[in-house]
């Protein structure tokens, strides 16, 4: 592999950018294309191009057939993020369950007390205020968004900071009644309706859940219905 073509490659993983390498495997010349097509490659077809755009939207690493030429695909692509505002009890269940499957978790909750190692040795704490923390994290498409403190100075900040990105999935813990109440808080502070729909309120699946553990399970079940498109019924 090329330098230029190694730094091209670190630097997207720097900025969270999935990118592909494609490796032509009868010359070996190769290509770092960007998820979002821009790369000029003036000698692969449209269909082509397509194909590896989308082994690259699906994480797929693999050969694929170029009229003829083999081509092979190495995606290189950010991990799926959940950040969670409020160290709680669900976070203690939540977070562990969401790296067994495959998330990086972020915690910020300004009150150290609850934010510490020792109750979240695995995940990246801040004890900045959410609105600050979602600032330098930048929640991308491959970030989900939780809050779970039912707290209005600590969630409202945060679900503005997720509204205004491309989070795939923004969840906020509390009954219907406490929604209904965050709703008209974020209306007047100037959040549309159709922003709004983007919540998820109550957080979770309905499966009954009682337990700590079990409303995470609700809501990590929610969050990957998101990430794979199936909408319920």
């Amino acid at each position: 592999m090329k330098t230029a073509s190694i730094e091209r490659i670190l630097a997207a993983r720097k900025e969270r950018r999935a990118v592909a390498l494609v490796t032509d495997l009868g010359s070996g010349a190769q290509l770092v294309m960007e998820e979002t097509g821009g790369e000029s490659a003036p000698n692969l077809s449209k269909d082509v191009v397509a194909s590896i755009l989308s082994a690259l939207a699906d994480d797929r690493s693999g050969e694929i057939d170029a009229n003829g030429r083999k081509l092979f695909v190495q995606c290189f692509v950010p991990a799926h993020r959940i950040l969670v505002v409020g160290a709680v009890h669900i976070t203690q269940a939540l977070a562990p369950l969401a790296e067994i499957l495959g998330y990086s978790v972020k915690i910020v909750d300004p009150r150290r007390a609850f934010a510490s190692e020792e109750r979240f040795p695995e995940a990246e704490i801040s004890h900045e205020w959410p609105d600050e923390a979602m600032s330098k994290w930048k929640p991308d498409k491959r970030t989900a968004v939780v809050t779970l403190t039912h707290d209005p100075k600590l969630d409202d900040p945060a679900l503005i900071a997720a509204l205004r990105s491309p989070a795939f999935y923004i969840g906020a813990l509390g009954s219907k009644r406490t929604h209904a109440s965050r709703l008209e808080r974020l209306r007047q502070a100037g959040i549309s309706d159709p922003e709004l729909a983007r919540i998820h309120g109550p957080a979770g699946l309905d499966i009954g859940a009682k337990s700590p553990s079990e409303i995470a399970l609700s809501v990590l079940a929610e969050l990957t219905v998101e990430r794979h498109g199936k909408r319920r019924q």
